[in-house]
């Protein structure tokens, strides 16, 4: 089956050239839930979880142009008005565009593990930005990740057990798999094929 055409213009511009938060309410035309997934993919995450979650205002980053673009024109597709996608870095953005304690969930799903050791300073969860995140999240926010690489998993849980997230099953132990998590593109393939994710549900103390 053919994919979409490839949108001419980088997605979410307006959002990404912001040097303060702006009125989401605004933005999105209703209120409710403000959540965002760093590193979206190919988007499979997005949209399910936007589908089955009408009330959620949800903000997508990926770097990528053709995730990006391919997503929020799947989204238009679907009649999805609780999407926004930025085609950015999260990295650089995300500390203007949300205001401290104004998010209720963060997505982390399958980031790139930078296999070489010379490339371990661009993962996206380093100390200094779980901290960010920490603070961007309401109290009592989620902050849900999966991968596929355990030591990569094991690495971040300590980063954002150290920054203050709370595990609620102990530290350093991964979460169970729960039916009622919408999997990713990426996840739904290890589901059928049995392979492990690495997956925690982490908060923000109250």
């Amino acid at each position: 089956m053919a994919r979409p055409r490839l949108l001419p213009e980088p997605v979410g511009l307006h959002l990404a050239a912001l040097e303060s938060p702006p009125d989401w309410d605004a933005e999105f035309g209703f209120s409710g839930p403000l959540e965002l997934e760093i590193g979206s993919g190919a988007g499979g995450h997005a949209l399910e979880y936007c589908r089955r979650h009408p009330e959620v205002r949800f903000v997508a980053f990926e770097w990528r142009k053709k995730y990006a673009r391919d997503t929020l024109d799947r989204g238009h597709k679907m009649g999805l008005r609780n999407l926004r996608v930025l085609e950015a870095d999260a990295r650089f953005v995300v500390p203007r565009i949300f205001a401290p304690g104004s998010l209720d969930v963060v997505h982390l799903q399958f980031p790139d593990p930078w296999w070489k050791r010379s490339h371990f300073k661009r993962a996206v969860i380093q100390p200094a930005f779980a901290q960010l995140l920490l603070d961007r999240l309401k109290p009592g926010g989620l902050f849900d990740m999966r991968t596929d690489v355990q030591d990569r998993g094991v690495s971040m849980l300590a980063i954002l057990e150290d920054a203050g997230f709370v595990n609620p099953l102990g530290k350093g132990v991964f979460h169970p798999y729960d039916p009622e998590e919408v999997p990713s593109t990426r996840e739904r393939r290890y589901l059928a094929s049995g392979e492990p994710v690495y997956r925690a549900r982490l908060r923000k103390p109250a």
